[in-house]
């Protein structure tokens, strides 16, 4: 299953989890890292376009931006939010495709499709992930959202915010 099938939500959003049987689970470990305290500046991670993202895309976006910051500014030396949560529900139809299936598959017939992944879906604007740090690890929160829109499936862009007048 490739994530490119997955990046334009049409239609209306599949949330109603407690019908289906062995949903999947969001692979997100933790939507808050390092530590909350006194920060001088919010660096921003925004989309610039609407599309859904998967949890193992979010996923390994938090864990490449919070591994950046953590070895250069200790795990006191930031604090990370995760704005997004993968609410929608993602199917598959699976078809087998070797010699002999045309027995074995309906085709388009009652094809529901079996819940695969989670996703969340943003809209252009929306903000993803944001790090608040001192203003002396400014420019590293900046290259660690960088190296985290790696991960992404959209090309966003970095707003600092600064928190104090």
């Amino acid at each position: 299953m490739h994530g490119e099938c997955y990046r334009r939500g049409n239609g209306q959003p599949y949330t109603r989890k407690e019908f289906i049987r062995g949903k999947p689970q969001p692979k997100i470990a933790k939507f808050q890292g390092g530590k909350q305290g006194d920060y001088d500046f919010c660096v921003q991670l925004c989309s610039n376009e609407k599309v859904q993202i998967r949890h193992m895309a979010i996923e390994s976006a938090r864990l490449a931006a919070n591994k950046t910051l953590e070895q250069s500014t200790g795990e006191t030396g930031y604090f990370s939010l995760l704005r997004i949560y993968p609410h929608i529900l993602l199917r598959e139809n699976k078809m087998i495709a070797t010699a002999g299936a045309d027995r074995l598959q309906e085709g388009m017939r009652r094809a529901f499709g079996k819940a695969v992944s989670m996703a969340a879906r943003v809209k252009q604007g929306q903000v993803l992930m944001e790090m608040h740090v001192k203003k002396e690890h400014l420019d590293l929160a900046k290259k660690a959202l960088v190296g985290a829109c790696v991960k992404l499936p959209v090309t966003p862009s970095i707003k600092v915010v600064p928190l104090k007048n």
